[in-house]
């Protein structure tokens, strides 16, 4: 197979082939000052446009949305919600994704990716349809640009910002993930949409059942697709890629690119483009994120947190754990010490999941417990705080946890508690990141360094006072029906050649309703309703020869007697027990006492 080659776009100012994972030729490329717009810049026999926007620092890269050509439709969407300006890894993307090249696009978390393909994929619906396709049949369908990702609440995420920019379009954006009813969700594509956002799992579920058509897919975009790999949903990413028309536009967007992830991209993408936003393909913290390591005692840490929390300034925080168990002991020891906390977990129901983050997201709670299934493209407004309750399990965990903070060019501050266990884990991530810190001091909820780098005010204790509980808590915001999951309400087929199956008919004669089953010995029918109905009958051999319905009870009485001859002849002896195990109650006591005289029977009884 031919290898990948891709064209790496950043702003490190150097052009220097390099070799990445998988085989992939990777050539780093730099727009020269005096380009013009599309110019070709590549190997020789190569033709790569290049964007005029790129310059020697990638952060530089703020370019008004109405200077690459995007409509005045999605331009006053967007300033509507006060963007006006890219982002580097959308200056470098969208010039090549709005022409329909195939993109591979690897930039820091919390950078703008999500807008990077959804801007292109709404120019898409915009401009209508495939040469020869009216636009009422296209969009009365099948959807035209399909979005995968690893997480319900990223694939919430994901949707909302796209309703956002299409505010001032007739464009429908569907949600479909697992955890809701399956009926609205076939409704609304029954109905017809133009973008479809889904996790794998629900996805896949409802093309085999033939209620989502792929075949009309003119743009796919798999995001976050090395945390797909992680989670082991890249087989059934495959075959949903298999499901959609080979001449499509393909995005894919990658924090990191395993091997397995470059293969995925050499197997169904057309000499694809890779944008990286920075220089280096190491992951690496928001730049303006303030890192503290403490090193802090198992039994101390739910005291420093509650101190932590009470820091000035302190805006919405998220507090990650290891496993849900922790998740939920640190959520319910906050909410004891006056904290309004929620927790989000693969545990909880998605109801449950979607209220916690609506009540995070709008302030009625100010602290987020949650384990790893919030630390990929969760984006919230106003997170000031991350921490890290836990040592994370390695580098990339950890770039995305703090990654919840610092986002969007704000300022942040990340804070990670590490045991005196996780220390060996605690050094390769510092070395990994070169953070600086291969010995984090030893802190406690005393410790007057705690106070001062964290601006905690003196007089905080382990309790949140009265005066400062103004949030609403969890309890305040509705929980939604989200109807029943995990089946869909179809009749069940009936089984066997009569009315009803074996198991109905076993189910009535046991309720004795009125149509129960009565069986008819002499010619092995059986009449419900006084209809005959054919029943089996069991044939019973011994030795090879069939044996009759009388002949079974008489061999039970005759190895019941035997057993009762057995029985006697161990407990009284042969001579007295034998001949009393074929009678009846007073034969057998007439026997015992025959033989005696009247006078010593008289004195027995």
């Amino acid at each position: 197979m031919e290898p990948l080659t891709t064209q790496t776009f950043n702003g490190d100012g150097t052009q220097t082939p390099t070799r990445s994972a998988g085989s992939v030729t990777a050539l780093s490329v730099t727009a020269e000052p005096g380009a013009e717009p599309g110019s070709d810049v590549g190997p020789a026999g190569d033709s790569t446009p290049v964007d005029d926007g790129a310059s020697a620092n990638g952060e530089a890269l703020a370019v008004p949305f109405r200077d690459l050509g995007i409509s005045e439709a999605i331009c006053s969407g967007l300033e509507a919600a006060g963007i006006f300006t890219t982002f580097p890894i959308q200056a470098l993307t969208l010039p090549l994704a709005l022409r329909g090249q195939d993109i591979i696009g690897q930039a820091r978390t919390g950078t703008g990716k999500t807008l990077a393909f959804g801007i292109p994929l709404l120019r898409l619906i915009e401009e209508g349809p495939a040469a020869g396709d009216s636009v009422t049949e296209v969009r009365g369908r099948a959807p035209q640009a399909l979005v995968v990702v690893p997480t319900r609440e990223l694939a919430i995420q994901v949707a909302d910002d796209l309703r956002t920019a299409a505010v001032n379009l007739r464009v429908r954006v569907l949600t479909v993930y697992g955890g809701r009813a399956y009926e609205p969700q076939i409704d609304a594509l029954a109905a017809g949409v133009d973008i479809v956002v889904g996790t794998p799992g629900r996805l896949l579920d409802l093309a085999e059942r033939r209620h989502l058509d792929l075949s009309e897919v003119r743009a796919l975009v798999l995001d976050e697709a090395d945390k797909m790999l992680d989670l082991g949903f890249l087989p059934d990413v495959e075959r949903i890629v298999r499901l959609t028309p080979e001449q499509r536009q393909t995005m894919l967007f990658s924090a990191t690119m395993p091997g397995d992830v470059v293969t995925l991209a050499r197997r169904h993408m057309r000499r694809p483009t890779n944008v990286r936003a920075e220089g280096h393909d190491e992951p690496a913290s928001a730049p303006r994120t303030e890192q503290y390591v403490f090193r802090a005692h198992q039994m101390d840490k739910i005291e420093v947190l509650a101190r932590v929390l009470q820091a000035r300034n302190r805006g919405l925080t998220m507090v990650f754990c290891q496993t849900k168990r922790a998740a939920d002991q640190v959520a319910t020891a906050l909410a004891s010490r006056g904290f309004a906390v929620a927790t989000v977990h693969g545990d909880l129901g998605q109801g449950q999941r979607e209220r916690a983050l609506r009540a995070f997201r709008s302030g009625k709670v100010d602290v987020l417990t949650a384990t790893e299934v919030a630390a990929r493209g969760l984006d919230v407004d106003d997170v000031t705080h991350v921490v890290n309750y836990e040592c994370p399990d390695d580098e990339k965990t950890y770039v995305h946890r703090t990654g919840r903070t610092g986002r969007a060019g704000r300022a942040g501050v990340a804070i990670t508690f590490v045991d005196w266990r996780d220390m060996p884990r605690w050094k390769l991530i510092n070395d990994a990141l070169s953070l600086g810190r291969p010995e984090p001091e030893e802190t406690y909820s005393t410790s007057e360094h705690l106070y001062a780098q964290l601006d905690i005010p003196r007089e905080a204790t382990g309790t949140l006072p009265r005066a400062m509980r103004d949030r609403a808590g969890l309890e305040a915001e509705a929980l939604e029906d989200i109807g029943e999951t995990g089946r869909i309400r179809s009749p069940r087929p009936r089984r066997g050649r009569g009315s009803a199956g074996r198991g109905s008919r076993r189910g009535a004669a046991a309720r004795g309703g009125s149509g129960q089953t009565r069986k008819n010995a002499g010619d092995g029918t059986a009449a419900a309703d006084g209809e005959a109905v054919r029943t089996r009958r069991r044939r019973r051999t011994r030795a090879g020869r069939e044996i009759s319905g009388e002949q079974p009870a008489r061999e039970a009485e005759r190895r019941l007697s035997t057993d009762q001859a057995d029985a006697g002849q161990a407990g009284a002896g042969p001579s007295a027990q034998k001949p009393a195990a074929r009678l009846g109650g007073k034969r057998r006591a007439a026997a015992r006492g025959g033989n005696q005289p009247e006078a010593t029977r008289r004195k027995a009884s």
